[in-house]
């Protein structure tokens, strides 16, 4: 058997605390500024959300209103976010825990299919909140700003007519209420 993978044997999970997870993501960073790759930009994942939720064909389901709140969303964030003008470097794309191997030799991070350029924010807006609480140098307002971003962009996928995940529905019922409880308390529109 030929393969170009390697393995790393799992250790019993156990909790990761969010200064291991800050760390071992700053770590990725840190890596992945040294890679000159052409990726795309984290502004083109946002655009493939929002021309899904643009297409009621295949969002059949997504009431009017949510159609509109993400859509806005989706646009205003995307695009404030992206003209800011700060750093931007190679990411990740989707550092959440479901991505992430305890391992004896530590935490590593896997599936790095959404590899794509943008701040460091918009990875740990994947994460658990309390990663941002430790990691360093962290633009706690951009931090804000991409949690909502990048919670309107998985919301989205969840009313996707052709979405596998399980219970997707009801999440993405449970995140369009969230998205407005963080506009709200943000005094976003």
């Amino acid at each position: 058997m030929v393969t170009l993978w390697t393995y790393y044997e799992s250790v019993t999970p156990q909790e990761v605390s969010p200064a291991d997870y800050a760390h071992a993501l700053a770590r990725l960073h840190a890596g992945m500024r040294k890679l000159d790759v052409p990726t795309p930009r984290f502004t083109d994942r946002v655009e493939q959300a929002r021309q899904l939720v643009a297409n009621r064909d295949r969002t059949p389901a997504l009431a009017d209103t949510d159609r509109e709140l993400l859509l806005d969303t989706l646009g205003s964030l995307g695009r404030a976010i992206g003209e800011r003008g700060g750093a931007e470097q190679l990411l990740h794309g989707e550092p959440h825990p479901g991505n992430v191997l305890t391992t004896e030799n530590g935490l590593l991070f896997i599936d790095l299919e959404t590899c794509c350029r943008g701040p460091v924010e918009f990875d740990l807006a994947h994460a658990p909140e309390e990663v941002g609480e430790h990691y360093p140098d962290v633009d706690q307002d951009l931090l804000r700003e991409c949690r909502i971003l990048v919670l309107a962009v998985i919301t989205t996928w969840r009313w996707d007519r052709g979405d596998q995940f399980p219970d997707g529905r009801r999440l993405g019922t449970e995140w369009l209420s969230r998205i407005r409880a963080a506009l709200d308390r943000n005094g976003l529109e």
